[in-house]
């Protein structure tokens, strides 16, 4: 099972992070200096995923212009001898073929997957979400493809969490095929405690075939009045085998507040212009 295409939905408003998301994609917000949606299109590049779907609200073109050619900023950063900056530039535009397709209304997630169907086509697909972000030896989206190739079947991301974090996620119904993989028998959309049926949530990473495509033009809106994605893959589940893997790395939902200064600390320490001083800062706070 080769994964060739990955969508990315990015139309939300980011009310989070609102005012500058007034203006500013979230997905643009950058830890450090490098924008979420970045980290994420790396992530599908290092796993061989060869095109990037974008499903985008209206007026968020400058998130396809940030991966575009900007030839005249490269000539300014030729002509003022700093060749370094102009090939990260250029570089941007060659990690990989980024098409954008529009969600016209914020009708919900699986809704959003729905609208890259007719670039998708009929064949099995990633789908990451925009604003989270994964760090580790194996891109999670290339862990995620391996289950479901040697599987044949789909694959989502798993991680354990606390049963009072459950209702801020999907959770599955499982039981252990492996080391660290599941076989998902159910899913429920934000469970409170007593409802969820384990502590396995649903993170922000896909592998999907094209059969998930006509049950979502089929399911109803779900919690929160939206499609549910968990809704349409809990069908698919019931249809045949479905598997959740339990991935190896770390997360960071860089949609959340707190979670994206989490990201920008893990980030800066990893970085060897950054982490001695940001160790040296960290220590000097009076906690």
């Amino acid at each position: 099972m080769k994964i060739r295409k990955a969508v990315i939905p990015a139309a939300g408003f980011g009310t989070r992070f609102l005012p500058v998301t007034k203006v500013v994609s979230k997905q643009l917000l950058p830890i450090i200096d490098t924008p979420t949606i970045q980290y994420i299109v790396e992530e599908v590049v290092a796993a061989g995923i060869e095109t990037v779907v974008l499903v985008a609200g209206r007026d968020r073109g400058a998130i396809q212009d940030y991966f575009d050619r900007a030839p005249e900023l490269e000539a300014f950063l030729d002509s003022k001898k700093k060749p370094e900056l102009s090939e990260q530039v250029r570089e941007l535009a060659r990690r990989a073929e980024i098409v954008a397709v529009r969600q016209q209304e914020a009708l919900g997630l699986g809704h959003a997957v729905l609208c890259a169907r007719h670039i998708v086509g009929d064949e099995p697909f990633a789908v990451l979400l925009g604003d989270e972000i994964y760090a580790g030896d194996a891109p999670c989206i290339g862990q995620l493809a391996e289950v479901a190739a040697a599987r044949d079947a789909p694959a989502i991301a798993l991680m354990r969490v606390s049963p009072e974090q459950t209702k801020a996620y999907g959770v599955v119904a499982a039981r252990s095929v492996g080391e660290r993989l599941h076989q998902v028998t159910d899913m429920v959309e934000k469970p409170g405690p007593t409802a969820a049926p384990s502590n396995l949530a649903i993170m922000g990473r896909y592998i999907l075939p094209p059969e998930i495509f006509p049950i979502l033009a089929e399911t109803r809106p779900g919690a929160g009045g939206e499609i549910q994605l968990t809704d349409g893959m809990r069908t698919l589940a019931g249809r045949h085998a479905f598997y959740g893997y339990e991935f190896r790395g770390e997360r960071y939902d860089a949609g959340d507040r707190l979670g994206f200064v989490q990201a920008t600390i893990a980030f800066a320490l990893k970085r060897p212009d950054l982490a001695a001083g940001v160790r040296a800062y960290l220590k000097s706070l009076k906690l």
